[in-house]
């Protein structure tokens, strides 16, 4: 990817948010590029800077796999770090902040095409087919989650960018799906004793929807034990 560059160093690098899978190359990436920044959300900004905490929580989750999965994590230096807060422009680009899947999202509006770089709050696509939420742990958020959709609903995009996997058009109705497994979701988080019995939950709906296929795609991408921790962590918080 760096190759297909051809040698011409990026502006800045506009991450959606920290989570590992999106921002773990950053500080390794601007070493390349000595006039590179990188623009964040202000909650994501720190542990970019210092990602001594991010390595921590992450470790308790991948153990051992730490290494292959994700590399070195290279900090990236404070001189380095633009920070948003959502509504600010960066020449053809409009950040907007949309929570949900985490608190430091941050959605990009490429004005002049209309096409916004959703991240994760637009859901996760494959093969083209059923759009699910992806809820891991800490910061689920169903309320801001719900607002954030409203707002890429308002913006009115033309398409939407979605990082895990692809471009489409029909907007509407991703967003319309993307409601639909979230109110899902949150049921079976609600019926689910465990980790266990939600995974089973959504693996028998998910193999009855989609073809065997698709089904293992998903699974690949999204541990649904994962799912499990970041709603039931998010409806804790909701009662209390």
């Amino acid at each position: 990817m760096i190759d297909a560059l051809g040698g011409e160093a990026p502006r800045a690098i506009l991450l959606t948010h920290i989570h590992l899978d999106h921002a773990a190359a950053t500080g390794a990436l601007i070493e390349l590029w000595p006039e590179t920044t990188v623009w964040v959300h202000e909650r994501g900004a720190p542990h970019v800077i210092d990602p001594g905490r991010l390595i921590a929580s992450a470790t308790r989750i991948y153990g051992d796999e730490m290494e292959r999965l994700w590399g070195e994590i290279v900090p990236v230096p404070a001189e380095r770090v633009r920070v948003l807060v959502g509504g600010e422009e960066i020449g053809d680009w409009k950040a907007h902040y949309t929570p949900g899947h985490c608190g430091n999202h941050i959605a990009y509006l490429h004005q002049p095409s209309g096409t916004l770089f959703s991240g994760d709050v637009a859901g996760v696509r494959r093969f083209g087919g059923l759009v699910l939420a992806p809820t891991p742990p800490p910061e689920i958020d169903l309320e801001g989650w719900e607002r954030s959709i409203e707002l890429i609903a308002s913006i009115s995009p033309e398409r939407l960018a979605v990082t895990h996997f692809g471009v489409y058009e029909d907007v509407d109705e991703q967003l319309a799906a993307l409601r639909e497994d979230l109110t899902r979701a949150e049921l079976w988080a609600r019926q689910a004793p465990d980790a266990e019995s939600y995974a089973a939950l959504q693996r028998e709906w998910l193999t009855e929807t989609a073809d065997a296929e698709t089904a293992a795609g998903y699974f690949a991408v999204m541990r649904s034990e994962d799912g499990y921790a970041g709603l039931k962590r998010a409806l804790v918080q909701r009662e209390e």
